[in-house]
């Protein structure tokens, strides 16, 4: 069990981190080392690169397995017969899926913009990126921090990974092996999330005390939904005073959906904090909020500009990530690191 977990006391003050969500997001397509570089340039403490597996075993970074609408394998033809329909985590979805692909093929997907409606500058970049794996992903960081003198974490999503085990493609061995394999991972902050719970219970007996620098974060998405692999848990039970001190026997943070510490109210601006914050520190968690976007769209309804829905807002987004900041998160996952970092040099 982590410090963290052992503790019945709330964490000590500390530096808040910038999580790069998917690298710089919202300037650059997600996933990509283009996104990654422009999170590192503009100040984040770490990149998150979310991972799904190829057919062959080899971890690449896409937000989904379902990649019809973040690469350009649509207009390959050679792979047209593999589009397909399958139930993901008990919800049907139609496309291409990377377990249908080796590495090799995936190499000659490019990336393309998933919100081309609101991040249209993004869409310039559409078809000039490669998808990466997880090990390039390492490297990169690994040279970006030599270059810049400065240490960058890594914060790995495993997704899916009761669907992927179903299909013989486990992934949690696969991400301790290649953490283990640079000599970056092996020294610098690495935290694993995950959604589900079964394998971050399993991550935290393999860790033991020899990754001191390997921390465990649970997702948490709505609170009426339950992880893939527990259908008889809520989130909501999972954010309960009780909950959050069986999640802090395996895990070291939480990470929920920024409107279960602050909700919106009725009319869509920022109500009153929860107690979840408060909650997870008695239990010895940290909390690590997703996720502060720019745009319009995204923000509150008391932070938002005149500009239209999808215009970039700086002011508010800032504004939006201060108030979740005076209700005490840890850390917090944001589209726009340079953003997040305004937000916390006052």
């Amino acid at each position: 069990m982590s410090a963290h977990a052992q503790s019945s006391t709330p964490p000590l003050a500390h530096k808040v981190l910038v999580i790069g969500h998917r690298g710089a997001s919202a300037l650059r397509p997600e996933h990509t080392l283009a996104s990654y570089a422009k999170a590192i340039e503009d100040g984040a403490d770490f990149i998150e690169p979310d991972l799904v597996s190829t057919k062959d075993g080899a971890l690449v970074a896409r937000h989904e397995n379902e990649i019809g609408g973040t690469t350009d394998v649509a207009s390959h033809p050679e792979f047209a017969a593999r589009r397909a329909t399958k139930t993901i985590d008990g919800v049907s979805v139609t496309g291409w899926f990377t377990e249908d692909f080796t590495l090799d093929e995936l190499k000659t997907l490019r990336a393309r913009e998933r919100l081309p409606e609101i991040r249209k500058e993004n869409a310039r970049y559409d078809g000039q990126f490669q998808l990466v794996t997880f090990d390039e992903i390492i490297d990169f960081v690994a040279a970006e921090s030599a270059a810049r003198g400065r240490v960058v974490g890594i914060i790995p999503e495993i997704k899916h990974s009761t669907y992927f085990i179903g299909l013989g493609l486990p992934m949690e061995d696969k991400v301790l092996a290649t953490i283990d394999a640079h000599t970056y991972t092996r020294t610098a902050p690495v935290e694993i999330q995950s959604f589900e719970v079964g394998n971050l219970r399993y991550l935290r007996g393999k860790l033991g005390k020899s990754h001191p620098n390997v921390t465990l974060l649970q997702l948490i998405e709505a609170p009426a939904s339950h992880p893939a692999d527990e259908p008889g848990l809520t989130y909501a039970t999972m954010m309960s005073p009780a909950g959050l001190k069986t999640v802090a026997t395996y895990a070291d943070a939480i990470g929920p959906a920024t409107r279960s510490i602050i909700p919106l109210n009725a009319d869509g601006s920022l109500g009153k904090p929860t107690a979840l914050v408060r909650d997870a520190h008695a239990a010895g968690l940290l909390v690590h909020p997703y996720t502060f976007r720019p745009e319009n769209h995204f923000l509150a309804k008391d932070f938002r500009s005149t500009a239209g829905d999808a215009a970039r807002n700086d002011a508010g987004s800032i504004a939006e990530i201060r108030a979740y900041l005076a209700a005490g998160i840890d850390a917090f996952f944001t589209d726009d690191p340079a953003l997040g970092r305004k937000a916390l040099d006052r």
